[in-house]
Protein backbone atom coordinates (compact mmCIF):
# COMPACT_ATOMS: atom_id res chain seq x y z
CA UNK A 1 0.00 0.00 0.00
CA UNK A 2 1.13 3.31 -0.75
CA UNK A 3 0.75 6.74 0.78
CA UNK A 4 1.58 10.05 -0.05
CA UNK A 5 1.71 12.70 2.84
CA UNK A 6 3.37 16.35 3.19
CA UNK A 7 5.64 15.57 6.19
CA UNK A 8 7.70 18.53 8.86
CA UNK A 9 11.01 18.20 8.64
CA UNK A 10 12.75 16.50 10.91
CA UNK A 11 16.55 14.55 12.03
CA UNK A 12 15.03 11.69 10.69
CA UNK A 13 14.05 12.81 7.46
CA UNK A 14 17.07 14.87 6.94
CA UNK A 15 19.29 12.43 7.60
CA UNK A 16 16.72 9.64 4.92
CA UNK A 17 16.89 12.25 1.81
CA UNK A 18 20.65 12.68 2.16
CA UNK A 19 20.97 9.34 1.78
CA UNK A 20 18.54 8.97 -0.89
CA UNK A 21 20.39 12.07 -2.92
CA UNK A 22 23.84 9.86 -2.65
CA UNK A 23 22.38 7.36 -4.23
CA UNK A 24 21.01 9.53 -6.79
CA UNK A 25 24.55 10.90 -7.10
CA UNK A 26 26.02 7.51 -7.58
CA UNK A 27 23.45 6.97 -10.47
CA UNK A 28 25.08 9.57 -12.10
CA UNK A 29 21.71 10.09 -13.82
CA UNK A 30 21.51 14.36 -13.72
CA UNK A 31 24.58 16.11 -15.33
CA UNK A 32 26.49 17.75 -11.98
CA UNK A 33 24.05 16.68 -9.17
CA UNK A 34 25.39 16.03 -5.85
CA UNK A 35 24.09 15.11 -2.89
CA UNK A 36 22.18 17.16 -0.73
CA UNK A 37 23.23 18.49 2.34
CA UNK A 38 21.20 20.01 4.81
CA UNK A 39 21.13 23.07 3.93
CA UNK A 40 19.83 22.22 0.80
CA UNK A 41 16.41 20.67 2.51
CA UNK A 42 15.60 23.07 5.17
CA UNK A 43 12.72 25.58 4.38
CA UNK A 44 11.80 23.44 1.55
CA UNK A 45 7.77 22.04 1.59
CA UNK A 46 8.69 18.23 1.75
CA UNK A 47 6.43 14.98 0.71
CA UNK A 48 6.79 11.71 0.74
CA UNK A 49 6.09 7.93 -0.65
CA UNK A 50 6.10 5.28 1.56
CA UNK A 51 5.47 1.48 0.77
CA UNK A 52 5.23 -1.17 3.18
CA UNK A 53 6.13 1.87 6.33
CA UNK A 54 9.59 2.73 4.24
CA UNK A 55 9.82 5.92 2.38
CA UNK A 56 10.19 5.15 -1.00
CA UNK A 57 10.47 8.45 -3.06
CA UNK A 58 10.39 11.96 -2.54
CA UNK A 59 9.35 15.71 -3.93
CA UNK A 60 10.40 18.58 -1.91
CA UNK A 61 10.36 22.16 -2.86
CA UNK A 62 9.46 26.20 -2.03
CA UNK A 63 7.19 28.78 -2.89
CA UNK A 64 9.06 31.39 -5.63
CA UNK A 65 8.20 34.81 -7.14
CA UNK A 66 9.57 35.18 -10.87
CA UNK A 67 12.08 37.26 -11.23
CA UNK A 68 14.22 38.09 -14.51
CA UNK A 69 11.85 36.13 -16.57
CA UNK A 70 9.70 38.57 -18.14
CA UNK A 71 9.70 36.00 -21.26
CA UNK A 72 8.45 33.45 -19.56
CA UNK A 73 6.09 34.97 -16.77
CA UNK A 74 4.95 38.46 -15.27
CA UNK A 75 7.68 39.53 -12.93
CA UNK A 76 6.54 38.18 -9.67
CA UNK A 77 4.14 35.81 -10.24
CA UNK A 78 3.78 33.30 -7.26
CA UNK A 79 5.15 29.80 -8.13
CA UNK A 80 5.96 26.49 -6.32
CA UNK A 81 8.98 25.55 -7.58
CA UNK A 82 10.09 21.78 -7.65
CA UNK A 83 13.86 21.53 -6.62
CA UNK A 84 13.73 17.57 -6.66
CA UNK A 85 11.41 14.71 -7.43
CA UNK A 86 13.61 11.61 -6.62
CA UNK A 87 11.86 7.87 -6.48
CA UNK A 88 14.13 4.73 -5.54
CA UNK A 89 15.31 2.48 -8.64
CA UNK A 90 13.44 -0.34 -7.66
CA UNK A 91 10.04 1.48 -7.73
CA UNK A 92 10.45 3.28 -10.65
CA UNK A 93 7.25 3.13 -13.15
CA UNK A 94 4.61 2.41 -10.69
CA UNK A 95 3.40 6.12 -10.45
CA UNK A 96 4.99 7.13 -7.42
CA UNK A 97 6.37 10.39 -8.86
CA UNK A 98 3.39 11.49 -10.50
CA UNK A 99 1.64 11.08 -7.16
CA UNK A 100 3.92 12.71 -5.27
CA UNK A 101 3.39 15.65 -8.21
CA UNK A 102 0.27 15.32 -8.00
CA UNK A 103 0.05 15.74 -3.89
CA UNK A 104 2.52 18.89 -4.37
CA UNK A 105 0.31 20.48 -6.82
CA UNK A 106 -2.99 19.54 -4.83
CA UNK A 107 -1.79 21.24 -1.65
CA UNK A 108 -0.42 24.69 -3.62
CA UNK A 109 -3.87 24.87 -5.49
CA UNK A 110 -5.86 24.40 -2.20
CA UNK A 111 -3.82 26.84 -0.31
CA UNK A 112 -4.43 29.69 -3.17
CA UNK A 113 -0.80 30.08 -2.62
CA UNK A 114 0.94 30.32 -6.35
CA UNK A 115 -0.12 30.46 -10.16
CA UNK A 116 2.06 27.97 -11.22
CA UNK A 117 4.37 24.53 -10.25
CA UNK A 118 7.80 24.78 -12.51
CA UNK A 119 10.73 22.83 -12.49
CA UNK A 120 13.79 22.25 -14.10
CA UNK A 121 15.96 19.07 -14.54
CA UNK A 122 19.17 18.26 -15.45
CA UNK A 123 18.68 14.12 -16.65
CA UNK A 124 20.82 12.81 -19.23
CA UNK A 125 17.68 10.66 -20.55
CA UNK A 126 15.65 13.59 -21.44
CA UNK A 127 13.48 11.97 -23.70
CA UNK A 128 11.82 9.86 -20.71
CA UNK A 129 11.44 12.79 -19.14
CA UNK A 130 9.96 15.33 -21.40
CA UNK A 131 7.20 12.07 -21.31
CA UNK A 132 7.21 12.04 -18.06
CA UNK A 133 6.29 15.90 -17.50
CA UNK A 134 4.63 16.60 -20.62
CA UNK A 135 2.79 13.42 -21.22
CA UNK A 136 2.02 12.26 -17.92
CA UNK A 137 2.04 15.06 -15.78
CA UNK A 138 0.21 17.61 -18.45
CA UNK A 139 2.84 19.89 -17.80
CA UNK A 140 3.78 22.20 -20.48
CA UNK A 141 7.40 23.24 -21.93
CA UNK A 142 8.08 26.67 -21.53
CA UNK A 143 11.90 26.96 -21.49
CA UNK A 144 15.08 24.77 -22.47
CA UNK A 145 18.39 25.64 -21.77
CA UNK A 146 21.19 23.54 -23.81
CA UNK A 147 24.85 23.65 -23.04
CA UNK A 148 28.13 22.35 -24.89
CA UNK A 149 31.38 21.58 -23.68
CA UNK A 150 34.20 23.42 -24.80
Amino acid sequence: MLSIREEPLTEELVQELIRFSEDWEQEQSCHGYRKNERADIEGERIFTACSGGERVGYLFGHMERAKNTSSIMPEGTACFEVEELYVKPEYRSRGIGKKLYEAAKDAVRNEGSAEYIMLSTATKNWKAILHFYLDELGMEFWNARLFMRL
